[in-house]
């Protein structure tokens, strides 16, 4: 008797664990169809310190409460995009911060900005895993319920990938289900990151790098950046406002030359986007 009640209560347990489970991943309502599906993927790994993270949380922030972002959010046939922010590190930790956020008026971004403002570092600190970056934000746009026009996945960091499996084979793979990676690239302790960026880590339709000499410029980068990505704009260092592009030789250390932008209108390597 003793055992089949023992039997009967750890199935009971079992069953309740189950659910809660099955409580924890139920989804949310579907988002409406969106212009834009974009996830903001923001580098938390060890070489990025306190200060440096909130500045990079507060310039995606003050962005979306430009008047010129929300404007460019409404110019889509829809009316509206979606966003969500991704805090990632090392090559299993990613944290979905920010959820899923329909941005289509200034009420809505209001709100978005509070959320990214107010999300803590969730991600420990440690090694730079861009691919795992990546896969991860691939995942959350290959949601069947994510109905967008566009899917992007903006990678923002200050290293080079050293966890994880080559960030061309996880842009690769994005590309292949119709996502464009652009890039971010903060070269404080790398003057030459945006090269990588452009060799390994964008791609797709329209795909660019964006470089910013620090981490006090980024909030402008960003700003430029993502009215770029929003109203899908013919690719070319011009439409920023940038310094004229110089010949791609490696800076020595040190040098800073302001934000800077680099861009493929097709994708990696001559590649069209498959989406």
């Amino acid at each position: 008797m003793q055992r089949m009640l023992k039997a009967a209560a750890i199935l009971l347990a079992a069953a309740i664990v189950g659910w809660a489970g099955a409580r924890a991943q139920a989804p949310g309502p579907a988002p409406p169809p969106v212009d834009l599906a974009l996830v903001l993927a923001v580098d938390g790994s060890s070489s990025v310190d306190a200060r440096e993270f909130r500045l990079q949380m507060r310039g995606y922030a003050d962005a979306f409460r430009n008047p010129r972002v929300i404007q460019a959010a409404r110019t889509g046939s829809r009316g509206r995009i979606a966003v969500t922010l991704v805090q990632w590190s090392n090559l299993h930790d990613q944290r979905q911060v920010v959820p899923w956020t329909v941005l289509d008026g200034p009420e809505a971004a209001g709100r978005l900005a509070a959320a990214i403002e107010a999300a803590p570092r969730e991600v420990p600190s440690g090694s730079t895993s861009i691919s795992g970056a990546i896969d991860f934000s691939a995942r959350l746009l290959r949601d069947r319920r994510i109905d967008a026009t566009r899917r992007v996945i903006d990678v923002s960091g200050d290293g080079l990938n050293n966890m994880g499996r080559p960030p061309s084979a996880a842009r690769d793979a994005a590309v292949e289900a119709g996502i464009t990676v652009n890039g971010l690239a903060i070269t404080t302790e790398i003057p030459a990151l945006d090269i990588y960026y452009e060799d390994n880590v964008i791609g797709g339709s329209g795909a660019f790098a964006i470089a910013t000499d620090s981490f006090d410029s980024f909030p402008e980068a960003i700003l430029k950046k993502l009215l770029r990505e929003i109203v899908e704009a013919p690719a070319g260092p011009s439409l920023a406002r940038f310094p004229a592009e110089q010949p791609r030789l490696r800076p020595p250390a040190g040098a800073g030359t302001g934000p800077r932008s680099r861009s493929r209108r097709t994708g990696h390597r001559r590649r069209a986007g498959a989406w």
